[in-house]
């Protein structure tokens, strides 16, 4: 084995959260920080094309492409789970929405005990963070690494679905991150002058500029190394070869709401009878690692055109096409701009719901599955995604083996709450698409399909086609309560285990309510103040 390096911090994993702590934590020189990623660079060209998340999302190469094990709940299927294996992580693979969700998420996690995490506590190191296009106000800010920007295709089917939306008793909203989230509008999107703006475009490329900065890619982590309960190392495989880096500082896990809890597992830290089943030596028993895993799941409705102005359509006309081509390379506009979802909308669909509990994703195309070829013929596509699932589920590693991946249990629709929604997320879907704005565009539903009715046959229609939104979180809890499931304090520190922190979407001890790519670049934000506040006693 090479001998080891010895830095000040060290950072697991290159996506929305960890780049944004691997850049803070450099930008002081005394600093040496080592940044280690399980993929390669961020040079496969689809990755900075907005649309081009449909080349890279399920790509072995830019993609970890897990699978859930089979539920009985959603027809025994087994569930795609794409995530970021690349600089950047999942930010450089997503959808591209930039949705923070709802003030009241942020409230919820300080009343559960996290000081430090309600909306007033959180919203500078959003605004920290934004370059917004609009410019800096009260809810937004200018000048940060994040570019933040309108979409850049204004189609005539996301008008008519949003004057539809209106026409269903909702009101327009022009910004989802101001105010109030409630309502329907178009998406802003992470993007810089018509490219993606990922973490590693926002954050990585100004750090590797340091001298302090040290970067390995393909280095996938093993296990931290652990001495008398604290961190001091990584050890890691890279290129057939084992190597270790060892910390005078503290080690930040950042790999993702699967490869943070995964490692701790890997490293003996986690339900210590679990961890003696798979044959690694419990290093400090946490029984809420894995745990408390939560996803948005999703059931798109998708209609037939009665005129050619979807995507489709262009896709299909090779002249079309090849001018959709033209438009992006000389203008960055246009459709290769879009990301995964054009318009939308945050809606209450159940009785008691206080704020929005439903959000729309509102698409000019359609296709059977995400990432597989569009439809030949002319269809829109209108997802209803539940906010805040009461189901919860659990990962756990099969073996000691780092590179086997782990399984996943989410739970889907385990809750009889999580059931009830979707029966009326349909029923609410369809009175959007009903509204005259919407209907003179539409020859036919398609799916569900008018043949599923009874709030039974929306049910199993939803067991038979939900899917993920690909917003896994949760597995290393923040909170009090260290007995019951909590990983990491309000600081993130892992409880237990001195000079270990985790920082990226598995420390949410609930969903936010909407995409979860800001909240992990905020928790990067917030969290290399906590690290740098520490350090100075």
């Amino acid at each position: 084995m090479p001998e080891a390096l010895t830095f000040d911090y060290i950072v697991v994993g290159s996506g929305s959260s960890g780049a944004v702590v691997a850049n803070r934590l450099s930008e002081n020189p005394k600093n040496r920080v080592l940044l280690l990623e399980a993929g390669g660079r961020d040079r496969n060209p689809w990755i900075h094309v907005p649309i081009g998340y449909y080349k890279t999302m399920f790509n072995p190469n830019t993609s970890w492409n897990y699978e859930t094990e089979p539920e009985d709940a959603v027809g025994g299927r087994s569930i795609p789970w794409p995530r970021g294996k690349t600089l950047g992580g999942s930010s450089s693979i997503n959808g591209l929405l930039y949705v923070r969700g709802q003030h009241a998420d942020y409230d919820h996690w300080r009343q559960l005990g996290n000081a430090g995490w309600s909306w007033e506590n959180v919203l500078p190191y959003f605004q920290k963070a934004e370059d917004q296009e609009r410019g800096g106000d009260d809810f937004h800010g200018k000048g940060g690494p994040l570019s933040v920007s309108d979409i850049r295709l204004r189609h005539e089917l996301c008008e008519a679905f949003i004057a539809a939306g209106q026409e269903a008793g909702i009101r327009r909203n022009d910004d989802f991150n101001g105010p109030d989230q409630e309502g329907v509008g178009y998406y802003q999107m992470i993007e810089r002058n018509g490219l993606r703006c990922s973490t590693a475009v926002a954050y990585l490329r100004d750090a590797e500029k340091r001298q302090n900065f040290q970067l390995e890619t393909k280095a996938l982590v093993t296990r931290v190394l652990i001495e008398n309960k604290k961190a001091v190392g990584i050890e890691y495989s890279q290129n057939g070869t084992l190597h270790q880096a060892r910390c005078s500082g503290e080690v930040i896990l950042s790999a993702g709401a699967i490869g943070s809890p995964q490692i701790l597992q890997l490293s003996g830290i986690a339900d210590g009878q679990m961890l003696k089943s798979k044959g690694i030596d419990v290093q400090h028993n946490l029984a809420g690692v894995g745990r408390n895993l939560q996803d948005h799941l999703q059931v798109r409705m998708i209609y037939k055109c009665n005129r050619p102005v979807t995507i489709n359509d262009t896709v299909r006309n090779p002249f079309k096409k090849m001018m959709m081509g033209l438009e992006f390379l000389f203008n960055r506009s246009g459709i290769l701009t879009i990301g995964a979802g054009q318009a939308g909308g945050f809606v209450r669909v159940m009785p008691d719901a206080a704020t929005p509990d439903m959000q729309f994703h509102f698409m000019t195309m359609s296709a059977d599955k995400p990432g597989q070829g569009l439809h030949k013929f002319s269809a829109f596509t209108s997802t209803v995604c539940q906010l805040r699932p009461e189901s919860r589920g659990y990962l756990e590693i099969k073996s000691a083996d780092p590179a086997e991946k782990p399984a996943l249990h989410p739970n889907y629709l385990s809750e009889d709450l999580d059931c009830r929604f979707f029966v009326e997320a349909l029923k609410f879907g369809r009175k959007v698409a009903e509204q005259p704005s919407l209907k003179a565009y539409i020859s036919e539903e398609m799916e569900p399909g008018i043949a599923v009715q009874s709030d039974a046959e929306l049910l199993a229609h939803t067991r038979k086609k939900a899917t993920t939104v690909f917003h896994p979180v949760g597995t290393c809890k923040m909170g009090t309560d260290g007995d019951a499931g909590a990983v990491v304090d309000e600081r993130l520190r892992v409880r237990g285990i001195d000079g270990l922190r985790v920082a990226d979407a598995s420390i949410m001890p609930t969903l936010v309510s909407g995409n979860t790519n800001a909240p992990c670049i905020m928790i990067g934000e917030k969290v290399s103040d906590y690290l740098k506040e520490d350090a100075r006693g």
